[in-house]
């Protein structure tokens, strides 16, 4: 099978790292969208296969027993995300460069695994104020899974500096722009 492009995009929840990735997906640069296995569950107009593959806690355990998971971690108590296997061979088979949306700590497991057949991007928030507005105004969290997710960023910020490229989102047409010319450069080489 002909081994295409990564594109990983990483960042602290609330840093706008999924609008950028659906930006990206739009310009025709070649890229699909690998979707992510995780244990927690459904949220409300989510769609297994689409959004995530939801297994379940169990059900994630199982696909980690059978060495289904490129790469996977606990992001949070019994909360886990990683990567299938099977989502790579199939972006792949389709002819395409694969993108991934995914935490810090995922990101840079990808990155070890691809190497320099993948950038890595890191989308910084403008500042902790904006993150807490970003996360606030989706409406979807408690105060006490706002105040964990901000904890955190905190921890997440500092592995900023081992991705390839780093982008502030404090502008979204300016990062939309960056983060076009930087993959577009990356995948044209």
């Amino acid at each position: 099978m002909n081994q295409g492009k990564c594109i990983i995009v990483s960042a602290p929840s609330g840093a706008g790292k999924t609008t950028l990735v659906h930006h990206l997906l739009a310009s025709g640069l070649g890229l699909e969208f690998s979707i992510s296995a995780c244990s927690r569950a459904i949220r409300g107009g989510e769609v297994h296969g689409k959004d995530y593959y939801f297994f379940g806690v169990e059900g994630f355990k199982e696909k980690v027993t059978q060495g289904e998971l490129l790469e996977f971690e606990e992001v949070y108590p019994n909360q886990f995300y990683g990567t299938l296997n099977s989502e790579i061979d199939r972006i792949w088979s389709n002819g395409h460069h694969v993108i991934f949306d995914v935490d810090v700590v995922g990101g840079l497991n990808l990155k070890k695994k691809f190497g320099g057949n993948a950038l890595s991007v890191f989308v910084m928030p403008p500042n902790e104020e904006a993150l807490k507005a970003r996360l606030s105004g989706r409406g979807t969290e408690t105060a006490e899974k706002i105040a964990m997710r901000l904890a955190k960023a905190a921890e997440e910020l500092n592995a900023a500096n081992q991705f390839d490229k780093v982008i502030i989102n404090d502008n979204l047409e300016v990062a939309k722009s960056e983060i076009q010319t930087i993959v577009t450069e990356f995948l044209n080489r």
